[in-house]
């Protein structure tokens, strides 16, 4: 029974930015890879997520909302973006993220969503 999984993309903060030509033909890689998901009929959506200096952390479990500027987490890792894919199991998720590793030349994270 096919499941979905969320393919994280993980970034490490500070590194350099690529040049231009570098940047584009990542673009393309990732569309590539983003086409070939559909074409399998795994996509169920995906996003790329602004830097995490544009994160909030909002936190309403005390009697006040308090909110602070910044992700949740004060790491130097973070998550650039995603893929929310159906697959039939583990290891068919996990050749998907070995492919959106290679297209979006970063890490990616694979977790299963709970099941109902």
């Amino acid at each position: 029974m096919a499941q979905q999984y969320m393919l994280s993309v993980w970034h490490v903060g500070g590194y350099p930015e690529l040049p231009p030509d570098e940047m584009q033909a990542q673009f393309e890689a990732v569309g590539a890879f983003n086409q070939e998901v559909m074409d399998a009929g795994a996509w169920v959506f995906a996003g790329g997520l602004m830097p995490r200096d544009t994160a909030t952390t909002v936190d309403n479990t005390g009697a006040e909302t308090i909110l602070a500027d910044g992700p949740f987490a004060e790491t130097k890792e973070h998550i650039g973006g995603f893929w929310v894919i159906t697959a039939e199991n583990l290891d068919e998720a996990l050749r998907w993220a070995a492919k959106g590793s290679k297209a979006c030349a970063g890490k990616v994270e694979v977790r299963p969503f709970q099941s109902e």
